[in-house]
């Protein structure tokens, strides 16, 4: 099979290859790429009818959660409709559960958005009104059917999945970094009992929130949810978010997948990148980055700690996991072998400045394809 590279990129000769997240194997998944156009639909309508519509619940507009909802799923469909795509065992089987995910995307957003136009609250809420208890009893069933859905496809895809070895590591760390990020989701579901206000003024108990505080806090603020966030994403400043942590492990593969692409780019211009090997070791250093922030983070949420005033423990765990980061990067940088210039360079290349009969070893490509890695056919060298 013949090499790959990006779209317009130069193909490497040996064992090196450029290909990357940008090449599309076979055909997309089309209930997730129609789900992500609902999700996209969604966004749109809900910025038109923030600007509209002045209503308020916990301090900001109605309409932002169904859009920040809808931008994540807009990216995460997407991310998976390519996944699903690439060469793997039990393709039919991942198929169904794209489709499992793709519709229970929709009623879980739906019943988001239902909840905004209401003016009322989505998640935790305890009303007893009928659109609410048919609601939660959607949501009761359809996160699990995600998160199982999620985790099915992760673990089959990554077994052996038909991209090259960058490509590889960073579909298996960033799915792995998903998969825990919606198992934190559930601990939202034991911060505490709490009182807040509807976009009409109706007191309503939440069964949990997603912010963590201490006693005294609480009893002080009495609902830490409704306290004034940061700007946009509207993280507690006065608590530990657990949005945050759940917001990097969700879009760590996305992340991953677009600096595979950045070293693959790289790699046309600085030979030391053209090993897979070199760039897939530098992909390893970032999944363990966009790990160890996810554990921060979490660790940082679970004592009560704002995202904006860390103490000094959560300063030395950053800049311990920095300094660790910036050493392997060093070392694998000084490990990479120096390989002799790409085809198409301007460089002189020392093999044709002495024509002559070419050596059998000459005419063997590597045989290592990017995408299905078997050995490739030999020729017989003619006597």
């Amino acid at each position: 099979m013949s090499e790959i590279s990006l779209p317009g990129g130069p193909e490497f000769s040996g064992h090196t290859t450029t290909s990357g997240p940008c090449r599309v194997i076979g055909r997309l998944h089309r209930p997730l790429l129609l789900s992500s156009a609902a999700m996209a639909g969604l966004v749109f309508f809900g910025l038109v009818a923030m600007f509209v519509d002045d209503r308020q619940i916990l301090g900001e507009s109605v309409w932002l959660k169904p859009v920040k909802f809808g931008l994540a799923f807009v990216l995460y469909s997407l991310t998976l409709a390519w996944l699903l795509s690439l060469p793997h065992a039990g393709r039919r089987f991942t198929w169904w559960l794209g489709v499992v995910f793709a519709v229970t995307t929709v009623v879980d957003v739906g019943f988001v958005v239902i909840q905004a136009a209401r003016g009322t609250f989505s998640h935790f809420n305890t009303e007893t009104d009928p659109v609410n208890e048919i609601g939660q009893m959607i949501f009761a069933s359809g996160v699990p059917g995600l998160f199982v859905a999620n985790l099915l496809i992760a673990v089959i895809v990554s077994i052996r999945p038909g991209a090259d070895r960058p490509t590889v590591w960073a579909i298996r760390g960033g799915l792995a970094m998903a998969v825990v990020s919606m198992a934190l989701g559930y601990l939202m579901g034991f911060t505490g009992v709490q009182l807040a206000r509807t976009a009409d003024g109706r007191l309503v108990e939440l069964a949990a929130g997603h912010t963590v505080v201490d006693a005294d806090t609480r009893a002080a603020v009495g609902t830490p949810d409704a306290v004034a966030g940061m700007p946009i994403t509207h993280w507690s400043t006065i608590g530990g978010d657990l949005r945050i942590p759940h917001f990097v492990g969700l879009h760590g593969i996305q992340v991953l997948l677009a600096v595979v692409v950045l070293l693959a780019w790289c790699a046309r211009r600085y030979s030391w990148l053209r090993p897979a090997r070199t760039r897939s070791r530098l992909i390893g250093v970032a999944v363990l980055g966009g790990g160890g922030l996810q554990a921060i983070t979490f660790w940082q949420a679970m004592r009560g700690q704002s995202l904006i005033h860390p103490d000094s423990a959560t300063l030395f765990a950053l800049l311990g996991l920095a300094l660790l980061g910036t050493g392997l990067v060093v070392m694998i940088i000084r490990a990479a072998p120096a390989l002799p210039p790409r085809r198409g360079s301007r460089e002189p290349d020392p093999a044709r400045r002495n024509p002559g009969p070419p050596h059998p070893e000459q005419t063997i490509s590597s045989g290592i394809s990017a995408t299905v890695r078997r050995r490739a056919r030999v020729r017989p060298v003619p006597h």
